[in-house]
């Protein structure tokens, strides 16, 4: 046990500065993959709404602020666009004739693959350069953090079809 407790309070106040850095890092490393490919057709505000309909499929534009954490007319112009670019389609609900449900097209669903897909392969080319043992602790860290925020309750944005870091 450290016997100074500043330390030990400076501890996850440094963990948080070192993911949000590597946060900022990540962001570059997607953004340097795009000159490699055309340019984005989508804003990150929208890449989020792409993200959160395809977790859940056919929620309604008030679930789909509520997520976001944005207004509807907001959320609705969103959607606009993206329903221009052939990514997202409103089709009627089939419970409530006064409800639309959002889907994805499959135009947007690939386009959300290939993205997932160049994403993937930028990191497994970092982490590839890391030793052995650094690559363990970075699950190890990885997996730590997942389970502590999933025990700091609900994650709404957290995909559920896909493995999760421990099974990686």
């Amino acid at each position: 046990m450290d016997a100074n407790p500043a330390s030990t309070h400076r501890r996850p106040q440094e963990a948080a500065r070192a993911a949000g850095e590597l946060i900022e890092l990540l962001e570059v490393l997607w953004e340097r993959g795009k000159d490699m490919v055309p340019s984005s057709p989508v804003s990150a505000s929208q890449l989020r709404v792409l993200y959160s309909l395809d977790r859940e499929e056919g929620i309604n534009l008030r679930t789909l602020g509520e997520l976001l954490g944005s207004a509807a007319p907001s959320v609705s112009r969103l959607c606009d666009r993206l329903e221009a670019l052939g990514f997202v389609q409103r089709l009627p609900s089939p419970v409530s004739r006064r409800e639309l449900e959002l889907h994805l097209t499959s135009r947007g669903k690939a386009y959300l693959h290939d993205l997932r897909s160049q994403r993937q392969e930028a990191l497994e080319a970092v982490i590839a350069a890391m030793t052995p043992s650094d690559r363990k602790a970075l699950l190890k860290g990885l997996t730590s953090f997942q389970g502590a925020l999933e025990e700091a309750g609900p994650v709404p944005w957290r995909r559920t079809s896909t493995k999760d870091v421990r099974s990686a």
